[in-house]
C-alpha cells in the first residue's frame, strides 16, 4: 500500500509539472510574445544595445519588480484561491492593476487575462464561476490554474519567472537584434538567480510590496507613441 501511495504522489507531481509546462509554454495563446514591456523603446534609445546591457536590464527587473511585486503577489493569489477567499483575490487584483505604472502595462494585464480566462474556461468549465475575478489580471488566471492543477507555490514561482524571462529575452533577440546563442546565454545566466529571488519573495511582507522600475516605466510610456514598433507594449 505504501508503494502504491508513493507511486500516486509521483504521478500526481508529474502531471502537475506537465500542467505547469503548458501554462508557461510560448504556444499558450495569451499573446505573451506580442509584448516587450518597454524593451523596444529602450533599444531604440540605445539603453539596451547588446547582450551585456540586456543582461543588466533584465537583472534589474528581476531584483525589483519581479522580487517585490509579481512573485509575492502570486503567492498571495494562490493562498487566496486555496482558502476560497474571493474577496482577497479581488483585493490583490486591484493592488496589481494599481501597481502597473503605465497604460500599456495595465492594458497588457487585462488583455492577457481575457485570453487566459477563455482558455481556462475551455479546459476547466468550473472556472466560469469565477470568471469575473479571472478577467481582472493574468496573475489571477495563472494562480487559479496552479491551484486547480496541484502546482505548488514554489513551482508556480519558477514557472512565472521562466515565462517572463523567456519572453523578454525573445523580444530583445528580435529587436536588438541579438543572436539566438547570445539570448540563450542571457537566459542561462539569469535563471541561476531564480532560487535566491524566490526564497526572498516568499517572505516579503505586505508593507514591503511594490516596486518602481523607473527606466521601464519611462520606456513603456514612450513606447505608446513610438513611430514604428513590432510589439504592442
Amino acid at each position: 500500500m505504501a508503494g502504491i501511495a508513493m507511486l500516486t504522489r509521483i504521478m500526481n507531481t508529474d502531471i502537475a509539472l506537465t500542467r505547469l509546462f503548458q501554462l508557461i509554454s510560448p504556444s499558450l495563446p495569451i499573446g505573451s510574445y506580442t509584448y516587450s514591456q518597454g524593451i523596444e523603446w529602450a533599444v531604440e534609445q540605445g539603453w539596451v544595445k547588446d547582450q551585456t546591457q540586456l543582461h543588466e536590464w533584465l537583472k534589474g527587473l528581476l531584483e525589483t519588480t519581479m522580487l517585490y511585486l509579481d512573485l509575492p503577489l502570486l503567492v498571495r493569489f494562490m493562498n487566496a484561491w486555496t482558502d476560497h477567499d474571493e474577496q482577497a483575490v479581488s483585493h490583490w487584483n486591484e493592488y496589481l492593476i494599481a501597481s502597473r505604472e503605465t497604460a500599456e502595462l495595465r492594458l497588457e494585464e487585462s488583455n492577457r487575462a481575457r485570453a487566459f480566462s477563455q482558455i481556462l474556461i475551455a479546459l476547466e468549465p468550473e472556472s466560469l464561476k469565477v470568471k469575473k475575478l479571472l478577467l481582472q489580471s493574468q496573475h489571477a488566471c495563472f494562480s487559479y490554474a496552479c491551484c486547480r492543477w496541484g502546482i505548488s507555490i514554489e513551482q508556480a514561482c519558477y514557472g512565472l519567472l521562466w515565462s517572463w524571462l523567456e519572453n523578454q529575452t525573445l523580444s530583445a533577440v528580435k529587436i536588438i537584434p541579438l543572436g539566438q546563442t547570445a539570448g540563450q546565454q542571457v537566459v542561462f545566466s539569469l535563471s541561476a538567480f531564480f532560487p535566491d529571488i524566490i526564497e526572498q519573495a516568499l517572505i516579503i511582507k505586505d508593507d514591503d510590496l511594490g516596486a518602481s522600475s523607473l527606466a521601464q516605466s519611462i520606456a513603456s510610456c514612450r513606447h505608446e507613441t513610438q513611430y514604428t514598433r513590432l510589439f504592442r507594449s
